[in-house]
């Protein structure tokens, strides 16, 4: 599994993208946003990166997830401080 960048495909009025940019926020990770357009049918950087239309959509590297509580749960458990 190959981590790297992160960019998150975004709209700023999805709620769920919210939930996705306060996990990120939270956890103090730099990552790259792209905004997309409202409309589903010119999202085609999206549809191309995840082979649906909707967002959030989160590139990790090689990772893709496209569903809030995936993406979230991913962060938390590659990206979360250590404790001993």
């Amino acid at each position: 599994m190959t981590m790297g960048t992160l960019i998150l495909y975004n709209i700023d009025g999805c709620g769920y993208c919210a939930m996705v940019r306060n996990e990120l926020k939270r956890l103090n990770l730099d990552y790259e946003t792209i905004d997309v357009p409202w409309s589903h049918s010119q999202r085609t950087e999206v549809f191309e990166i995840s082979g649906q239309t909707t967002v959030p959509v989160l590139v990790d590297g090689e990772i893709i997830l496209d569903d809030e509580y995936d993406i979230i749960d991913h962060l938390k458990k590659n990206y979360s401080p250590k404790t001993s």
